[in-house]
């Protein structure tokens, strides 16, 4: 698996940003997938997943600001980031989960994520 983000960048308070991740290795179409964000101090928490079936998770944080997709034409996953807060400061990792079905998203162990992209929310 190979999972690769772009869209790094700085913004103000109130801005937008969107992040992408070209994946390979998995069958894209059909495989749940997410983003995990690193803020500084914290440990790594999922922000948002996508089921292959359509659902998508939101952590209570960003809910109402991001929006996950995927491009499967293009094995791409994005997440469209608006309202940025100074608290969404952090690394995104695209991620792949371990699926359990006992289980919400938020506590999906990561199988597989990229490198990470810098996210700064600053004025």
């Amino acid at each position: 698996v190979r999972l690769v983000e772009s869209g790094e960048g700085l913004v103000q308070p109130g801005g937008s940003l969107r992040l992408s991740c070209a994946a390979s290795g998995i069958p894209f179409s059909s495989s749940a997938m997410g983003w995990a964000r690193q803020r500084p101090g914290k440990g790594l928490e999922w922000v948002s997943g996508l089921f292959g079936d359509g659902r998508t998770y939101y952590d209570e944080s960003v809910k109402g600001r991001f929006t996950i997709s995927r491009d499967n034409a293009k094995n791409t996953l994005f997440l469209q980031m608006t309202d940025l807060k100074h608290e969404d400061t952090g690394v995104y990792h695209c991620a792949t989960p371990f699926l359990e079905s006992d289980l919400i998203w938020a506590l999906f162990l990561i199988r597989s994520r990229g490198q990470g992209t810098q996210v700064s929310v600053s004025s």
